[in-house]
């Protein structure tokens, strides 16, 4: 049975617009998703990249903008035609919320997929602990229980762990997928990830020269 390590953050919009393609693709392939979700902006700064607060407006608007648009149409997946209200929020008791649950399964997958649904199509605020409460009893879960677990020492040092995992695999964003240590980076690759599980690509055999 393959495996997909999933890495993304709980609020990350192209890990949203990929979800339901992914979840079909385990469906369909018999693989077991390993959820590991993640603080976006250590990983993408380990790598050189520069969080959005940073960026110029035009980068902003762009990924903001016309980029989500075209693939929220071409998946057709809902969303919001805006940034969240709260985008950047703590959202780390949103991620222990799927953390507790398990790295695999049916429950996991599905608060994952909620929590970045509400937050792209209901402008959910994930630090809101009312929000998280809504969410988590719409899928049928004792809140104030799942909510506990999510805010433990335990349950965040993994999130943390996690975090560190993925900047020392040189993860550049969310949604990155990793099959047998091959790592495809963004929703738009998940046609490659599809073909990797039938067929994985050879070794990489191409590099850059040193920059100095």
């Amino acid at each position: 049975m393959p495996t997909i390590e999933y890495v993304y953050s709980a609020h990350s919009a192209f890990a949203y617009l990929g979800s339901r393609e992914l979840m079909q693709i385990c469906a369909d392939h018999n693989a077991t998703l390993i959820h590991r979700p993640i603080l976006l902006s250590p990983v993408i700064e380990a790598q050189g990249g520069l969080p959005f607060r940073r960026r110029t407006q035009k980068h902003v608007d762009y990924f903001f903008g016309r980029e989500i648009e075209r693939w929220s149409e071409f998946r057709s997946v809902p969303i919001m035609c805006k940034r969240p209200t709260h985008h950047d929020a703590d959202y780390s008791l949103a991620s222990g919320m799927i953390i507790a649950l398990g790295e695999t399964g049916a429950l996991t997958d599905a608060m994952a997929h909620a929590l970045l649904e509400a937050h792209w199509c209901s402008d959910a605020d994930l630090s809101n602990r009312s929000a998280l409460v809504e969410i988590a009893t719409g899928l049928g879960h004792d809140a104030a229980a799942l909510l506990e677990k999510a805010a433990s020492s335990y349950v965040q040092d993994k999130l943390q762990e996690n975090t560190d995992w993925a900047r020392e695999r040189a993860v550049f964003g969310s949604p990155t997928y990793i099959v047998d240590g091959d790592p495809f980076y963004g929703q738009d690759r998940l046609e490659l990830l599809k073909r990797a599980l039938v067929k994985p690509f050879g070794a990489p055999s191409w590099s850059n020269p040193s920059v100095s």
